[in-house]
């Protein structure tokens, strides 16, 4: 008998002689107890074949199940050039960044959008492989962080099945083993936790999702591994809590079905959802406020998403039941008596040809109502999601919109910054989170410094500010600012931004279009715009061009 066979079984019967009542009290410190206490660790590994014969021995580990998820798990090598939302009309800097992926049925790779996005080239290699394959992106939804790869040369996958997945979700407390090739190594790393929690939560903005969080290490390299409970995989692993300890996170097999399912035509959808403003149905006075009966539970809407006469929910609605399922005074739906989740959980198992079944109290009467969902809600400051930023160049000046990651500058790098734009009512700060104010609101932007020139003589350097009006016509977006400079035969240009304090700048017109492509020149800047603001540029001029009133 080995000395791991003896180690290995000695908790085993450590827990057999405690149910037969023996003493094994770590503060017996004589010498015949311990003696004694190593005649039993003895005796323990002496019988091990009986305790594996009559049912005693613990689970241990089956080396077949363990080779076969090694051999499906892969290292990803991908180089990316993300945008960069201040200098619009470049990329950043090349940046090889390295991930995991599990391999899928239909000889394809699973793997995290973050780990793959903005890359120009992929490639994936074997556990205890060589080479490595040329791969290419076939699917991506960076909402709730999945994509697809496939592979330049399928005979990889002559001896690598995929990776069967669990059809349920794990419990809270189950033994989870997180495979991966996070950073520290170049082999694979294999850690050990349990299924700390269960939510039904934000992705990102605004898709929301089921989430695992386990306590295994997670660390960069790890995303896109999978995550084991049993043999099968129960998830894949995407981050982890950066300022805590021992949590990470994993996207559960019910996820990755739904997306699977959504890019079987060949065109990523998204996941529904509804986006009403709620509140919760907690405090005494509000329940008395809606004279709601005491057995009355649910949650209240705050703002409908949609202020149309057809649309079918109204201010100080309670919903109280999805489908079937009962909504707690926080929202809350039970799944199971060990786990509730938010309501909106159930949009994405229940709703049907885009709407989902709501049943609400209003004016203290019980009604049903049918609810259009949708995957995306417009928002004035949106996500870049997977795509470089448009711009236009005039002069000496650079336009763009405004995204989230452009405003990310600011909160990340200099919260100062964006607390000054607050306090000066730049919509940046006032408006983040807004729907447009009328189809195709955008916010434009300079997105950076002026370059350096004498037509910006005296003016501040800008970079941030937002544009709302120029030579008096209010810009409603990029093109249509590309358009009004366009079609502008006036002598002078004048652009006025939306913020207190800011200052109105007044530029020769003729002048900055001769600049323009000295400066793009002087700057090595390959294009005066994007593909689509330049395809307004050249297009023919409007007849007329509305002023403000």
């Amino acid at each position: 008998m080995s000395t791991y066979s003896i180690r290995r079984n000695r908790s085993t019967w450590l827990k057999y002689l405690d149910m037969k009542n023996v003493n094994l009290s770590p503060t017996m410190k004589s010498p015949l107890s311990c003696t004694f206490i190593a005649m039993l660790i003895l005796i323990a590994g002496a019988m091990a074949p009986f305790a594996l014969a009559y049912g005693l021995e613990g689970s241990s580990p089956n080396p077949a199940t363990d080779s076969k998820i090694e051999n499906s798990v892969v290292k990803i090598f991908a180089t990316k050039r993300n945008p960069d939302p201040f200098k619009p009309w470049t990329k950043q800097a090349p940046q090889e960044v390295t991930g995991s992926g599990v391999v899928m049925e239909g000889k394809r790779i699973l793997t995290n959008a973050h780990v793959v996005i903005y890359a120009s080239q992929v490639s994936v290699q074997a556990n205890q492989g060589s080479d490595k394959i040329s791969a290419t992106v076939e699917a991506i939804a960076p909402g709730i962080d999945l994509a697809v790869l496939k592979l330049e040369d399928e005979t990889f996958f002559n001896n690598r099945p995929p990776l069967k997945r669990a059809h349920t979700l794990p419990e809270v407390k189950d033994t989870v083993m997180a495979y991966g090739f996070p950073v520290g190594g170049s082999s694979l790393s294999i850690t050990k936790g349990i299924v700390s929690r269960i939510e039904f939560t934000r992705y990102n903005y605004p898709v929301s999702g089921l989430r695992i969080q386990i306590d295994a290490a997670i660390n960069p390299g790890n995303s896109g591994g999978p995550a084991i409970v049993d043999g099968k995989m129960i998830g894949l692993t995407f981050s982890h809590l950066g300022k805590a300890q021992n949590i990470g996170y994993i996207i559960p097999c019910e996820e990755v079905e739904i997306f699977l399912q959504d890019i079987a035509d060949g065109v990523y959808d998204g996941k529904p959802a509804l986006f009403d403003e709620l509140q919760t149905l907690e405090n005494p006075a509000l329940r008395t406020f809606l004279k709601l009966d005491k057995e009355v539970t649910g949650i209240v809407v705050h703002e409908p998403s949609d202020a149309g006469a057809t649309y079918p929910l109204r201010k100080w609605d309670v919903i109280t039941r999805i489908g079937d399922n009962i909504v707690d005074n926080q929202g809350m739906v039970r799944l199971n008596k060990n786990l509730r989740v938010h309501f909106r959980y159930f949009i994405q198992k229940i709703s049907k040809k885009g709407r989902v079944s709501l049943t609400v109290v209003r004016g203290g009467k019980t009604l049903s109502v049918d609810v259009p969902v949708a995957v995306t809600s417009p928002l004035l400051i949106p996500s870049l999601n997977g795509a470089y930023p448009s711009f236009f160049v005039y002069g000496p000046l650079v336009f763009s919109k405004a995204t989230l990651e452009y405003v990310g500058i600011f909160t990340s790098s200099a919260s100062n910054v964006f607390a000054a734009l607050s306090i000066a009512g730049s919509p940046l700060a006032t408006r983040i989170g807004d729907t447009p104010a009328f189809d195709g609101e955008e916010l434009v932007v300079v997105s950076s410094p002026s370059f350096p020139h004498k037509l910006v003589k005296g003016y501040s350097s800008l970079g941030g500010e937002v544009v709302w009006a120029i030579n008096d016509t209010a810009i409603k977006n990029l093109k249509h600012l590309v358009e009004v400079l366009r079609d502008s035969k006036e002598d002078f240009i004048k652009i006025e931004f939306k913020r207190r304090f800011s200052e109105t700048m007044i530029f020769p017109r003729k002048d900055m279009l001769n600049a323009t492509e000295e400066i793009l020149t002087d700057n090595g800047i390959r294009s005066q715009g994007s593909p689509d603001t330049l395809a307004v540029w050249n297009s023919k001029p409007s007849q007329e061009t509305p002023h403000m009133n």
